[in-house]
């Protein structure tokens, strides 16, 4: 027998074995005969059964074909398949032989899948790069990062993949399946048919990832919708979204292009042979055309977040938001950056995070207006502490907490426009300029804070006018800048930007108003103590002039009892701050009031009714001072003790 007969024998046993499982003999060649997709009760050459002398048969009965078979000109280059009429016995046999492959691929693809466990998904939300915040605790804690990188699998690895320490990769389908898809791919490419492979894929691994996105809790939401919820259920999402940003990425996605390349890595189907819709031709085509649309599901969650409406209460969460797609970064540019269709994932990602960037610098910015613009006109009760003060303090100590991202992202420090007042605001007071102490030494981050605390101090005066009791008014200054001042000092990482030397200046500002508050409040009552006033002189009538001490006693006890109605009532927050401002007084009050009864005492008690004139005694008084600042004010006269 010479060569070419010998050929044709062969030729025409491979042509027997493929024609035997001929899937389109009852249904057309793109339909997937009767064994696709594991539909239909076709027996199936890769079922993972025991015998595979069948399908061993047949993988090589296509490569005779493929050796022995004369080109069909219908089919020379191009990936398109033709009908089986357009050729021989051997073109023919080449066309049922990629139907079938076409089924067998499906039918492996979709019943060996393993099913990917949520809970081991779950577990990829704590892995990141970056610490997670002291008031994010509903973000997991980073305690995987130190485990295996990657799921074990006895399929081998290229070194053309890398693998991050933050990525975790899980066997998605098992190693024998693996070997066969490759085996069948491997055929696929080489008779052209590389386009209907990726098909194929894509159309089996398509719903799988749409499928754990979704037990992840990524929701299919429009910009529209994302942006019409209520903040408090934006939150949640918003923390939810990044567990499940984490474990997509580095879970759902790593995983899905480690199946691509274990079976499409070193199949030709680069140049004219495959041309996808993506537009990439490369080995990472059927794994983008298969996460693609969820991965731009994923992120348009935060493309929403990061053009919709700003307002100083989004600024941690968006933070957070921003952190969380900085973190993924590497992750997704390792993952997507192979080709041009899936580095625009990556460039999309990129764009998120600097939009999410501009958007914390612009709610920084009408953070400050609104500060400055702070339109309450009521004067908060007793002096005590301003809600705008207790907001803006809480605010920036959060700001402090976010110290790292922040000092990256504000890069300039408060602008001149922002320390004017609006024109036409008649009720916005006129800012003096920002005095740093050492401006050059200073972060522009922390500019910012002293600025925000320089227009909240600014704020604090104007709305201390609200007052009509001027010592009042110096209370409130006093109770809301020793605020300020605890918080920066209590916050190491506040107090780290604001510096010592802005932490004196309101020391001595809330020292300074509490010795305004005691001048304003007291002067009056420790006139009537002095000995002024008080003497006559001359002819028979020398000495005290008893109908004055008298009139001095009743003044005292008027004021003091005044003082006492009125500044019970008023509230010191601060216990120290309170006991301190309480010793003061005594100090100033009772020995004067010591002193003067000792001097006029035996004026007032050698005449008529004397305890008309002397009320109280020291001890009356000093029980009197612990009822101040209270908030509250007790009777007076339960107070007195006698001094008979």
């Amino acid at each position: 027998m010479d060569e070419s007969t010998a050929a044709a024998v062969e030729l025409e046993a491979a042509e027997r074995v493929v024609m035997r499982w001929d899937s389109t003999a009852s249904a057309s060649f793109g339909g997937g005969g009767g064994g696709g997709g594991g539909g239909g009760d076709e027996q199936m050459l890769f079922d993972g059964g025991g015998d595979r002398a069948e399908a061993e048969r047949f993988l090589r009965a296509v490569d005779d074909l493929r050796r022995l078979a004369p080109p069909s000109p219908a089919s020379v280059g191009s990936p398109r398949r033709t009908s089986s009429a357009s050729g021989g016995a051997a073109s023919n046999a080449v066309h049922v032989a990629m139907a079938r492959l076409e089924d067998e691929f499906r039918h492996v693809l979709s019943s060996r899948a393993i099913d990917l466990e949520i809970e081991v998904l779950a577990d990829l939300s704590s892995l990141s790069l970056c610490s997670d915040r002291a008031n994010s605790s509903d973000i997991a804690d980073a305690t995987a990062a130190d485990e295996d990188d990657a799921v074990s699998s006895s399929v081998g690895r290229r070194s053309s993949y890398r693998s991050l320490r933050s990525i975790r990769e899980i066997d998605l389908l098992p190693a024998d399946a693996i070997s066969d898809l490759h085996a069948i791919a491997s055929r696929m490419a080489a008779a052209s048919y590389g386009r209907e492979c990726v098909q194929v894929y894509s159309s089996v691994r398509k719903p799988a990832v749409d499928s754990a996105l979704r037990r992840l809790g990524i929701e299919k939401l429009s910009i529209g919708d994302v942006q019409r919820l209520e903040w408090e259920a934006l939150e949640a999402k918003i923390r939810r979204w990044i567990r499940a940003a984490r474990a997509a990425v580095r879970g759902v996605f790593a995983s899905e292009r480690r199946l691509c390349f274990l079976i499409f890595h070193d199949l030709p189907l680069s140049g004219s042979t495959i041309s996808t819709a993506a537009g990439t031709t490369t080995h990472d085509a059927p794994f983008v055309e298969a996460v693609k649309g969820a991965a731009l599901q994923l992120f348009g969650f935060a493309e929403a977040i990061s053009i919709g409406r700003r307002s100083p209460e989004k600024l941690f969460k968006i933070i957070d938001l921003h952190d969380a797609i900085a973190d993924l970064l590497p992750d997704v540019s390792d993952i997507f950056s192979a080709s041009k269709a899936g580095e625009s994932i990556y460039v999309q990602a990129a764009e998120i995070r600097s939009r999410l960037a501009d958007a914390v610098r612009g709610i920084l910015s009408e953070f400050e207006n609104a500060v400055l613009r702070d339109p309450s006109k009521t004067p908060v009760p007793g002096g005590t502490i301003h809600p705008l003060t207790r907001y803006v303090m809480n605010y920036i100590s959060l700001i402090s907490d976010y110290k790292t991202t922040l000092s990256e992202l504000i890069v300039s420090r408060p602008s001149a426009s922002s320390r004017i007042a609006p024109e036409g605001n008649e009720n916005t007071p006129s800012f003096p300029d920002l005095d740093l102490p050492d401006p050059d030494s200073q972060l522009p981050l922390a500019s910012h804070l002293i600025w925000i605390i320089v227009v909240l101090e600014h704020n604090l005066e104007s709305k201390s006018s609200l007052y009509k009791d001027a010592a009042l008014s110096h209370l409130f200054v006093m109770n809301n800048v020793h605020y300020i001042a605890h918080k920066v000092k209590d916050s190491p990482e506040l107090r780290g930007l604001i510096g010592d030397e802005y932490l004196k200046r309101l020391t001595g500002k809330f020292r300074l108003a509490a010795t305004r508050y005691q001048r304003t409040a007291w002067l009056k009552i420790l006139n009537c103590l002095r000995d002024e006033g008080l003497h006559v002189s001359g002819g028979f009538s020398s000495g005290v002039s008893k109908s004055a001490l008298r009139e001095r006693f009743k003044a005292f006890n008027a004021s003091f009892e005044e003082a006492h109605r009125v500044q019970s009532a008023w509230y010191v927050p601060d216990t120290q701050l309170r006991e301190e401002l309480r010793i003061s007084i005594s100090e100033k009050i009772l020995p004067a009031y010591r002193s003067f009864l000792g001097r006029f005492r035996h004026h007032i008690e050698n005449g008529r009714h004397p305890e008309l004139y002397i009320k109280y005694s020291v001890e009356d008084l000093e029980t009197a001072v612990t009822d101040f600042f209270e908030g509250c004010p007790p009777s007076l006269h339960n107070r007195r003790r006698s001094h008979g």
